[in-house]
Order: C-alpha cells, then sequence, then structure tokens
C-alpha cells in the first residue's frame, strides 16, 4: 500500500459473472484526473458504449472516492458516477456520510459495478472478500428499512450500507440512492440504475489504514484548513443551522421559486426557514464523517399531525422546492413529505418539481385529479398522493410523472412544455434566475442538467460576493461567463478531491494545495485545482457531445425566456433568446469551443485530453470473492 493518501486499486464487480476483482489504479489516471469527479468522467467515458441504454447491463455504476477522503482533512465527501436515465448523459451526485471513507478503509479508490444481477442482490465487501448475497427479502423495502435489514441480514452492524427504496427498484427516473441516514446521492437517478441491475444495496466494512506521504505536515495542513472553516461567518451559519437559513435570504434578493417557479418571492417563506425549523422541528447536530461545520440539524415534528416523526433538517432545495414553489408553508408537513421520498428513494428536489408540473396541469385543465383527490397548490395530501404514485409506478399517472417533467411534457402537449422546469431534462433547484442572468448561464452549461452546484452566481449577482477585488453587476451580461467559467473550472477541480460545497465556503484554495501536496507528495499550486477541473469538464462535455447533446440543449425553460417576473425585486425580468445567446457566445469562447459547443481539437490537445491511454476493468485473474450463495 502505498503512502501517498490512495489505496491504488479499485474493486470491480460484475454482477452478471456474480464475479470481483481489483485493478491497479494507472499512474496516469492519478496524475491527470485526482480523484472523485475525475476518476468517474474519465472512467465512464472509457467503460460505457456510446448510445447504451442508461438502464441496461452495459451501464456501469461507481462509487469514487478522492485522495483526501477518509483522512483528517475536513469536510470531505464522495460521489456516485453514472450514465443518466433521466437525462441521458454524464451524472454524478455526491454524498458525505461515512460510506465514502469506508470504501478506502476497504482498501480501495472507488467501487465499478458492471452488468446486471439475475436476483435482487446485496453487495457485501468487507476488504479483500466479496460477497453476492440474495436481496429477496429485502426487495420491496423502503430505503432506510432496508438499511437496518441488511446489517441484520449479513450480520454487520458495523457496515455501512447504501441503499435503493421502490423508487429505484421500479427504475423511476428520479430515483436516489440513501447513503446510510440522511445522507443521499439524489439527482438524476443513480437508484433507478441500481434498481435495474437488481442492486438493492452494498455495505462494506475495512479495517486498512489511509497513509499519506507527510503526515506531519499533512496534520499542520488540516489545522489550517479547520481553521478556514471555524473564521467563516458562512459556515458557522450552516453550523447554527444549516442552509434552512438560505430561505428568508432568498426569499429577500427574490430567487425563491413559489408555484412552479411562476414568482420568485414568498410572502409566507419565514415559516419554511430557520427560525419556523428551530421552533418546529430541530433539536441537536450531527456531522459528517471528520467534519466540523455539523450542518445537519436532527430532530422531531413535535406538534401537530405530523408529530414524533424523526427527521433531519429540511436542508433549503427541499424547502424551496417541496414547500413554497408548492405552495405549502407548514414546514413540518413538509418535513414529512421530505421524509417520504427519503424512504421511497426519491429525490425531493426533482420530485417538488414535477409535483408542481402537475398541478399546474391540472389547473390549466391538462391533466385530470384523479377521483376523491385534490391536485393543487397548498394541497399536501395532493403531494402525498403524487410521491406515493411516482414511487410506488402502480396508476397511469405515477408512470408519467415519474419519467420526469421533460418527457411528462412531452407526452402530455398541450401547452405544457412551458411550464416544464429542466435543463437537458434534469428538474431545476431552488434558485430561480430570472434577474440573475450568470446562474441562468450556469444552469444553460452545468455538465448533468440544471444544477447549482456547478458555479453559484447568486452569490455574485445578488450575494455581494466580489470576483477578483471587483463588484459585479446584478444585471449585466458582461463577465458573467469569465466567472462562471473560472468557479466551473475550480470546483470540478475541488471535486475530484472530494471536497464537501460546505467546507469550500472557508478552506482556500492555497490551504486545499497544501493538504493534497502533503497527502500525495505532489508539489502544486493553488491554480492546480482550476487546471485540473478544466480538464475535466472538457471531458465531460466530450461524453454528453458522444450520447448527442448539442448547443440546442444548453437553454434554459421557456417559463424563464417568455414570461416576466410578475413581482419582487427583479419585477419585469427575464432572460431573453438574445440573453441567452449573447452568454454562451462568451462562455463557449472562453471555453475553447466551437459555435455548436464542441471542444476545439488545440482545446483537447492542450489539456492532454487526446491521450493513447484507455481505462480497462478486465477480467478477474482470480475472483476475490468466495462461491455465490444460492437463493
Amino acid at each position: 500500500m502505498t503512502a501517498d493518501g490512495y489505496m491504488g486499486r479499485f474493486l470491480v464487480a460484475d454482477l452478471t459473472r456474480t464475479e470481483a476483482w481489483s485493478v491497479p489504479l494507472p499512474a496516469w489516471l492519478r496524475e491527470g484526473f485526482v480523484g472523485g469527479k475525475g476518476f468517474g468522467a474519465r472512467l465512464l467515458c472509457d467503460l460505457v458504449p456510446s448510445g447504451a441504454d442508461p438502464l441496461g447491463p452495459e451501464n456501469v455504476i461507481m462509487f469514487m472516492t478522492g485522495p483526501l477522503t477518509a483522512t483528517a482533512a475536513p469536510s470531505m465527501r464522495a460521489c456516485v458516477v453514472t450514465k443518466s436515465p433521466l437525462t441521458g448523459i454524464y451524472l454524478d451526485s455526491f454524498f458525505g456520510g461515512r460510506f465514502g471513507p469506508e470504501i478506502k478503509y476497504a482498501g480501495y479508490d472507488g467501487l465499478i459495478v458492471t452488468g446486471r444481477a439475475a436476483h435482487p442482490t446485496i453487495l457485501a465487501i468487507q476488504d479483500d472478500q466479496v460477497l453476492f448475497h440474495p436481496a429477496g427479502s429485502i426487495w420491496g423495502t423502503d430505503a432506510l428499512t432496508a438499511n437496518a435489514r441488511v446489517k441484520a441480514e449479513l450480520d454487520a452492524p458495523e457496515a455501512r450500507v447504501v441503499t435503493i427504496g421502490q423508487a429505484g427498484e421500479n427504475q423511476v427516473g428520479f430515483a436516489l440512492i440513501s447513503c446510510e441516514y440522511n445522507r443521499q446521492a439524489g439527482r438524476g437517478g443513480a437508484g433507478a440504475v441500481m434498481g435495474a441491475k437488481n442492486l438493492k444495496a452494498i455495505a462494506v466494512t475495512g479495517r486498512r489504514l489511509v497513509r499519506v506521504h507527510d503526515p506531519v505536515a499533512f496534520d499542520a495542513a488540516c489545522r489550517r484548513a479547520a481553521a478556514d472553516i471555524a473564521a467563516s461567518d458562512a459556515c458557522s451559519a450552516l453550523t447554527d443551522s444549516g442552509t434552512s437559513n438560505a430561505v428568508p435570504w432568498s426569499n429577500t434578493v427574490g430567487t425563491l421559486p413559489f408555484r412552479n417557479h411562476f414568482d420568485q418571492v414568498d410572502a409566507k417563506a419565514d415559516r419554511l426557514g430557520d427560525e419556523g425549523q428551530k421552533k418546529h422541528l430541530f433539536l441537536g447536530k450531527a456531522a459528517c464523517h471528520g467534519c466540523p461545520i455539523r450542518c445537519s440539524q436532527m430532530g422531531a415534528v413535535r406538534t401537530g399531525r405530523y408529530a414524533h416523526m424523526i427527521t433531519d433538517i429540511v436542508e433549503y432545495e427541499s424547502a424551496a422546492l417541496m414547500g413554497s414553489n408548492l405552495d405549502i408553508h407548514d414546514v413540518r408537513a413538509v418535513a414529512h413529505l421530505v421524509k417520504l421520498c427519503d424512504r421511497y428513494g426519491l429525490d425531493s428536489m426533482s420530485t417538488g418539481v414535477v409535483i408542481a408540473f402537475a398541478f399546474e396541469a391540472v389547473e390549466k385543465k391538462v391533466l385530470s385529479s384523479p377521483a376523491g383527490v385534490t391536485l393543487a397548490f397548498g394541497s399536501v395530501d395532493g403531494a402525498e398522493y403524487l410521491i406515493r404514485a411516482i414511487a410506488r409506478q402502480e396508476d397511469e399517472l405515477g408512470r408519467l410523472l415519474g419519467q420526469g417533467v421533460k418527457r411528462a411534457a412531452v407526452q402530455l402537449g398541450k401547452g405544457s412544455e412551458a411550464y416544464a422546469l429542466h435543463v437537458k431534462g434534469l428538474e431545476v433547484p431552488g434558485w430561480a434566475p430570472r434577474g440573475t442572468p450568470g446562474m441562468g448561464l450556469a444552469y444553460m452549461t452545468a455538465d448533468r442538467g440544471a444544477c447549482h452546484q456547478r458555479g453559484f452566481m447568486v452569490a455574485y449577482e445578488v450575494g455581494g460576493e466580489k470576483f477578483q477585488g471587483r463588484p459585479v453587476d446584478t444585471y449585466s451580461l458582461a463577465q458573467k461567463a469569465e466567472i462562471l467559467k473560472d468557479r466551473q473550472d475550480y470546483l470540478a477541480g475541488l471535486d475530484a478531491l472530494v471536497k464537501c460545497d460546505f467546507g469550500a465556503f472557508g478552506v482556500t484554495s492555497a490551504h486545499y494545495a497544501e493538504m493534497f501536496n502533503a497527502a500525495t507528495g505532489r508539489d502544486v499550486a493553488p491554480s492546480f485545482f482550476n487546471e485540473v477541473g478544466e480538464r475535466i469538464w472538457n471531458q465531460v462535455r466530450l461524453f454528453n457531445l458522444d450520447e448527442g447533446l448539442d448547443a440546442r440543449d444548453d437553454r434554459l425553460p421557456r417559463r424563464f425566456v417568455d414570461e416576466p417576473l410578475p413581482s419582487g425585486p427583479h419585477k419585469g425580468r427575464r432572460i431573453s433568446d438574445e440573453d441567452m445567446d449573447v452568454l454562451l457566445t462568451d462562455y463557449y469562447c472562453l471555453r475553447g469551443w466551437d459555435s455548436d459547443g464542441r471542444p476545439r481539437a488545440a482545446k483537447l490537445a492542450a489539456l492532454g485530453l487526446q491521450p493513447s491511454q484507455r481505462f480497462e476493468v478486465g477480467a478477474p485473474p482470480r475472483p476475490l470473492s468466495p462461491p455465490t450463495r444460492d437463493r
């Protein structure tokens, strides 16, 4: 085992053959792509055939760590990478908790799962032992129940487990993966990929140590990074109330979605924010592995219809999209709806957008409410009905909406495409962009579809954040592409480590570089993260182009383009077709892409993206696993 933050190998598990083996981590992959998102981006290009069915056995699903995962570096995570069944393009989804570190404790830098099991299966990994365990008795259970059942069935209470719920089993387009309790790889339908592979759960237990190159220097660098977090006002606010305090702030600056993004202000938003949640939910704090921020606000609903329900924080995206976007303002009810999503294994962000779409479609008489059910804004019961219908896939309405708003709108027609809020098939997040054109550009160009985590331009456009020491004009289109490209590259580079977004609010690029250097023995400058991030960003673009994406997909939904805001700080604002053209022209030029959004040959050569190397999983020299247990 090397002393450089890496374990030096991947575990490959072929569900079709029920065989598992290890593959060495190539030096070229480690040097050029670092880890996490970088590994996933390159391996997806190498391992998944062009045009592969995301729900077919030829798709892979990968759980990737980085060189700082499972070390003393503060606020690190892991990620899942696959081809999305919702969008048909690249997908990564990041998660905290303790599953990621356990992969490294078992001796691997990542898990690569291929094929399709003949029967429902639990993949059980304990260091070099890999077992394909039958999951028939657990199939059909919700994601949280399954976690406990897996540990009991394997007699492994110490195992770290990821599971899917009924939505994943039923291959709902936006099914998530539950990564221990209250942590999810939520976006884009990775849970449906597990379901299509008959993979109910993965349980990992490891006993190895993660060794770094210079322990003394690494310890000092970690202390400096932790001091950055301790000194950060943003991180302190997250310790106090997680992202729930973003609800009233977003409402004030006019970026909070209301009634399917019809407007961007909500008179009752405070009920969903930190004060409302402190009153009705919060009781204590919890943290992911090695994180000093402790953003989780564990608690319980103590009064009302949903009393005695244990809950985590209703974080901003869920409060915005399952709350204000549905015109629901009892935070206890929103906590209940989000918990239902967690149990069934549904992404609460996409689910909130899909429900809002259905409510508006009923309002416009494009859809009809089922007998005895009211599908309308403000209806908690209507939202609960749709969550169950989508997850269970038992009726026509659930099957329609389980495809996501893009496909549902195409199937429904009658003008419903105008209020189907997605980019590239991924439902939009809870930061409404009319009035913040840079945020609109971020949604247009994000690699997995509409995403606020690939460049949070709201911070610059209405949050007072300066770029290179200069204030940013809110409505101007100038400079927005420059800022966004810089942020996209930097964050992609950090996602190769794999950092937590919240830790990055505090830790400086210099201190990330110090930790990386001390762990790996390399000698990189802070600018390294932008350099490797640009390589990753272009690698993903190549994958998406190969899957049929082109410049026509880098567009916003028509509501943001055609409908000026009716009220709020940005009243009258929209992002026109002409605005999008200007923003994209600037962006493509800065990226070194042509007018069709394709990286030019010179750019690929400069980034080293025309290499002769190709990653192969190969065939097992000898199976790591003992004989498979029969059903």
